[in-house]
């Protein structure tokens, strides 16, 4: 095998690992987190997230876990019907990201 391909071979490896960084846990995983106190309760995750945009709606929610973090995201529809993108920290409610849906 010459260089060329071992480094396209690496390279392809490298970028399939890096894609298998995010998974969603299913209920039962968050339960089990959230009774060992891992991560918060979504109510909490919930409510932190509303208080972002008083009068808001949640219209999803998702628990993954990235690069060993564990992300809570939620989507609202605030009172003008404008769509919210927000991720919190799990494990301590910390809001990580907080825009605008495009």
């Amino acid at each position: 095998m010459n260089r060329l391909t071992a480094f396209f071979i690496a390279t392809l490896m490298a970028l399939g690992a890096g894609l298998a960084h995010a998974r969603d846990l299913n209920n039962d995983e968050a339960r089990k987190l959230r009774d060992a106190g891992t991560i918060l309760s979504t109510e909490k995750l919930d409510a932190i997230a509303l208080a972002k945009h008083p009068g808001a709606t949640l219209t999803d929610t998702e628990l993954e876990e990235e690069y060993g973090r564990y992300i809570y995201q939620v989507d609202l529809r605030d009172t003008k019907g404008i769509e919210w993108d927000l991720e919190l920290d799990a494990t301590n409610g910390e809001v990580l990201k907080n825009h605008q849906d495009t």
